[in-house]
This record gives C-alpha cells, structure tokens and sequence, in this order.
C-alpha cells in the first residue's frame, strides 16, 4: 500500500548537511492557487461552502480550489476552476499549468509531476448582460 506523505524534505546538492527544510502541502496549496489566478481568463477558484463563509468574514483563502498529492513519484497538483465566458479553455488551461509550474519551482525548487486542470463551470460578466438588456429594452 502506498504511503502518504505529509512534509517534502529537501536535502542540499552540494553534499554538506546544513539541515532540512520541510515544505507542507498547504504552503504548496496556496502558491498553486495565487499563481492560478493570476492567469487571465480564470474567473475564480472553486471552494466549498466553509471556505465562501470564511471568505465573507474577510479572510481570503488562497488555497481555495487546489489539492495537493505528494507520494514517491512526485507532486501531483489538482486545479479546480471556473473561467470566464468566451476564453479559450485549453490556452487558458495551458498557462494556468505553466504558472503553477514557474510558480513553485521559483519558490520551492521542486518540479511538479502532474498539474491537472479541472473546469468547473463558466462565469458570465453580470454587467457587461445587464448593460445590453438595458439597450436592448430602450
């Protein structure tokens, strides 16, 4: 049976023992989900319903739509999101994958196995709909 594990160890290159550094998969988490974001076309992360009564007290949950797996093999990254209407899903998809990727090697020096992208709906733009109901009425 596979274990799970819950810290990556990092050990240096250069063969003196300096100690280690353990990196926890929410630290993980979050960096995936800011770096998710930032990509255009991604209108929002997809939470549950603890995390939107946590958003609207006023603490932002950046790990919000992210599972992490670590195992032997590597780091696999799940991304759960929706995208705004009229974007094209696999580019976007593409450069979220690339984010993420960039994102936590610069800050972690660990290469990802996998990052999977998991669209879970599309978003309209609520005003740019009501301003042409508007003109369309007048």
């Amino acid at each position: 049976m596979e274990e799970k594990l819950t810290m990556l160890e990092m050990t240096q290159e250069d063969g003196h023992d300096h100690g280690k550094i353990e990196i926890a998969p929410e630290v993980i988490e979050v960096i995936a989900g800011i770096a998710a974001s930032e990509v255009e076309g991604v209108a929002q992360m997809r939470g549950n319903f603890a995390s939107g009564v946590v958003e609207r007290l006023g603490k932002k949950n950046h790990g919000k739509g992210i599972r992490v797996e670590l195992s032997e093999e590597g780091i696999i990254v799940d991304v759960y999101c929706l995208m705004n209407f009229g974007v094209s899903i696999p580019t976007v998809a593409q450069k979220v994958q690339d984010n993420i990727r960039q994102a936590l090697f610069n800050m972690t020096a660990l290469e990802v196995e996998e990052v999977n992208i998991h669209i879970v709906g599309v978003t309209f733009d609520q005003s740019k709909q009501e301003s042409e109901e508007e003109f369309e009425t007048e």
